[in-house]
């Protein structure tokens, strides 16, 4: 079922025949809490967004994010009814996105951190945050 009213940025077709390389496509219970995650906490850019789909891009980093009830007709429909926890084992990393700012960003809008940021010992800043779909978000810089 969708809820879009008037035309999509560009034919589904077209953007599907458009990706490459990894793509990452998250479903979300809550489109409109899930952009501004996405924008306030991880900066980024809104490409395209109505009540069923999103495309989000910081950097060269691109993904999607298609609304819960868009997935009535998919296999995973009984798992996203049945509430299972979602991007259990997966990391989201988003680099170049200073963690620091991250993290007082998803603080103040009332996100999980989960470890909040530090040099480790691969070079990288880190923190790791988990948005309300639970999925673990890892904004990163070179460290200091």
């Amino acid at each position: 079922m969708k809820l879009r009213t008037g035309e999509p940025w560009m034919p589904a077709d077209a953007y599907g025949r458009s990706l490459t390389g990894l793509s990452v496509n998250l479903l979300v219970r809550d489109m409109a809490r899930a952009l501004q995650f996405a924008r306030e906490v991880l900066d980024a850019t809104l490409v395209y967004g109505d009540a069923d789909f999103a495309v989000l891009r910081r950097g060269a980093a691109e993904w999607m994010l298609h609304a819960d009830h868009t997935y009535r007709d998919h296999p995973l429909h009984g798992s996203l009814a049945a509430g299972d926890a979602r991007g259990v084992g997966a990391e989201l990393r988003l680099h170049g996105r200073d963690p620091d700012a991250a993290e007082a960003a998803a603080r103040a809008l009332g996100f999980v951190v989960m470890a909040g940021s530090m040099d480790k010992p691969h070079g990288l800043r880190e923190c790791h945050i988990v948005d309300d779909e639970g999925y673990v978000w890892v904004p990163d810089t070179p460290s200091r």
